[in-house]
């Protein structure tokens, strides 16, 4: 997994084309658009990083537009991601990045105030029940989980999808879509309760809390 988005990376940090698709066997499709994560900010972005007020991990950070920003701000933001490519782009903008996976040992577990799954990371890992319960524990009592998602109507998948890389060959990558309209369940079933929903320039978002 890790290797798709340290070749997509690679890609956008050198000017090339670098979005492309996963399609999972049910039919669903995830674009991912890495030049887009290199930029300063996204449109979308400010209103998400309000919501900061406190200690943040941004789980699967990219090359750290969201982290650098909350860092710059002087507000304490750590970045994880699982691509060396993501982490070595995020802390030459300035943010304080880890090469980790969400699963492993991290610092601060049980005392984090907000957590960051933008740009569609809900989906990390083709579990979004294993990953939200993982939230659950890696957040402060009373912390809060900021979750991008995709649009209300869109079909729901998780589970291994298939990326067609620029060069014909293809990968197996593990993701999910997680839209919207079906976040009531997954948070009930995972020991959350949804604070807000909002959306902002054509993106949707969601805050969640320990139940």
């Amino acid at each position: 997994m890790n290797a798709v988005f340290d070749a997509a990376l690679a890609r956008a940090a050198a000017g090339r084309p670098a979005g492309f698709t996963a399609r999972h066997a049910g039919g669903g499709t995830h674009r991912f658009d890495p030049a887009a994560w290199c930029r300063d900010s996204i449109a979308g972005d400010a209103a998400l990083l309000e919501r900061c007020t406190g200690p943040t991990l941004d789980i699967g950070c990219g090359p750290g537009r969201l982290t650098s920003a909350l860092n710059r701000a002087g507000r304490p933001a750590l970045g994880i991601d699982i691509s060396a490519t993501a982490v070595r782009l995020a802390r030459r903008r300035g943010a304080v990045a880890l090469h980790r996976d969400v699963y492993d040992p991290l610092p601060g577990t049980g005392r984090w105030r907000h957590l960051l799954l933008a740009d569609g990371n809900i989906g990390i890992g083709g579990d979004p029940y294993r990953l939200l319960h993982r939230c659950r524990r890696l957040l402060t009592p009373g912390g809060q989980l900021h979750a991008e998602l995709s649009p209300p109507g869109t079909p729901a998948w998780s589970g291994t999808a298939m990326v067609r890389e620029p060069a014909g060959a293809g990968s197996a990558l593990n993701w999910a879509c997680v839209p919207v309209d079906e976040l009531a369940v997954l948070a009930a079933a995972t020991a959350l309760r949804i604070l807000d929903t909002w959306t902002e320039q054509g993106r949707w978002f969601a805050t969640l809390t320990q139940r």
